[in-house]
């Protein structure tokens, strides 16, 4: 059947018209790749091999397992104990409590992996702490959910497992090659929240007691010891990422059940159900993603998106700066996963053009879709972080700005200098 439009713009016209209309993503996705292609004779018969072909991976698998793994140490009651601990650790430092809130992100992004889950595992806490403390309740919120993005740069991430599955790279040294940019753009936001902290007269809390601290270190020990053993595993070759993912779930389950005993069989059915629910939402995106994609890929889309983006510049710094404008717009209104399905095919052949690393430009990648995650109308951290605030989105959208800034400039860093994610990688090779 003959078009009077080109196939490739109908493809991503219709896409875009769905998302305009507020039809989910993976439906927009998934129909639109199928109108297209059963429009153009591709072959209708495609549908359920490149359906299942999308899914049926070994790696995916640690996409449930993972989110199984932070849904149940959330609801163990880890996260407390940690705060507790850093809390008294960073004392009566300007804006202590928003420091805390910056570590324990980036500690828990070491269990979850999820943004979402981060703000609600640790905002929960941590929102109406600092607000009892004297703390806006919008700065408050918005720095609980900008610092819950670190979940998706510090390994294990689930973004890095989606990245790796469809561009090859390991999805071992992408968990590594995140340690460092995860831990600066951390670094990014401590100093912003600080200055805020020392500007509006944000005070400390007090340093702990040597008793205190040792208290608050056994409560501790268990949560602080989840990250050595999934992380440890996975770079000691002992256990790859999907099975490091269901390393965390029996562990969860032994801290949950034998340690603080705070799971119960009905608790454990509820965990169950929630992150089956969290699953299906992320596989079928991906399910629907992969059809998107290879309708892309076989009607010549992304041949000619890619041979326009190489031919825009040949100065490689001004291209990235493109590219991560066109993500960070990207971030705005689409999901992460939803966007490495529709952009990826088409950055993959500037990569190999211009010979870039897939591993740190997964994690440049990664970074601004984190940001994404702050940034309306599609910001999931946002939303989360309102709700447990109790304030509208207008007003934790505008408490978010210096936040967002700030991520921005971690991001502009972790771009121009490669090492800052590659060193780690490079010395666990040799």
């Amino acid at each position: 059947m003959s078009l009077a439009i080109d196939p490739g713009v109908l493809l991503l016209g219709l896409f875009f018209v769905l998302v305009f209309l507020r039809v989910p993503i993976a439906v927009s996705l998934g129909l639109a790749g199928m109108t297209v292609i059963s429009l153009t004779g591709l072959g209708t018969q495609m549908f359920a091999p490149v359906f299942f072909a999308n899914i049926s991976k070994f790696s995916l698998l640690a996409i449930p397992f993972f989110i199984l793994a932070g849904v149940l140490m959330g609801k163990v009651g880890i996260s407390d104990k940690i705060i507790r601990l850093i809390s008294l650790l960073v004392g009566p430092v300007r804006g202590g409590l928003a420091i805390v809130t910056v570590i324990a992100a980036l500690f828990w992004g070491a269990v979850s992996g999820s943004g979402p889950a981060t703000v609600a595992a640790l905002g929960t806490i941590l929102i109406p702490g600092m607000v009892k403390a004297g703390y806006d309740r919008g700065f408050a919120a918005a720095l609980m959910s900008a610092a819950s993005g670190l979940a998706i740069i510090i390994p294990p991430s689930i973004a890095f497992v989606v990245y790796g599955v469809i561009t090859g790279a390991s999805i071992g040294q992408l968990f590594i090659a995140g340690i460092l940019p995860g831990i600066l753009v951390g670094i990014f936001l401590i100093i912003v929240a600080f200055l805020i902290s020392v500007v509006r007269g944000y005070g400390g809390d007090r340093f702990g007691k040597l008793a205190e601290l040792w208290q608050a270190f056994k409560e501790a020990f268990w949560g602080l010891l989840a990250p050595v053993i999934i992380l440890g595993g996975i770079y000691g070759g002992v256990f790859t990422p999907t099975e490091a993912a269901a390393v965390a779930i029996f562990y969860g389950l032994f801290v949950g059940i034998f340690i603080y005993r705070t799971v119960t069989w009905q608790s454990l059915y509820d965990l169950l159900v929630e992150s089956s629910v969290s699953s299906a939402v992320v596989m079928l995106v991906v399910a629907f993603a992969g059809i998107f994609a290879w309708a892309m890929t076989t009607l010549g889309v992304v041949e000619k998106i890619s041979q326009f983006a190489i031919s825009l510049t040949s100065n490689q710094f001004v291209l990235l700066l493109i590219l991560n404008v066109i993500l960070f717009l990207a971030g705005m209104l689409l999901d992460a996963i939803s966007i490495y399905y529709l952009l990826l095919p088409l950055l993959m052949p500037v990569m190999a053009h211009f010979g870039w690393d897939p591993v740190w430009f997964g994690v440049m990648m990664t970074v601004n879709l984190a940001i994404g995650q702050i940034t309306p109308p599609v910001a999931v951290n946002l939303y989360v972080g309102a709700n447990i605030a109790r304030i509208s989105i207008d007003e934790i959208s505008r408490a978010v700005i210096p936040f967002v800034v700030a991520a921005f400039l971690a991001l502009v860093v972790i771009t121009y200098v490669p090492s800052i994610s590659l060193w780690l990688p490079s010395l666990m090779a040799k």
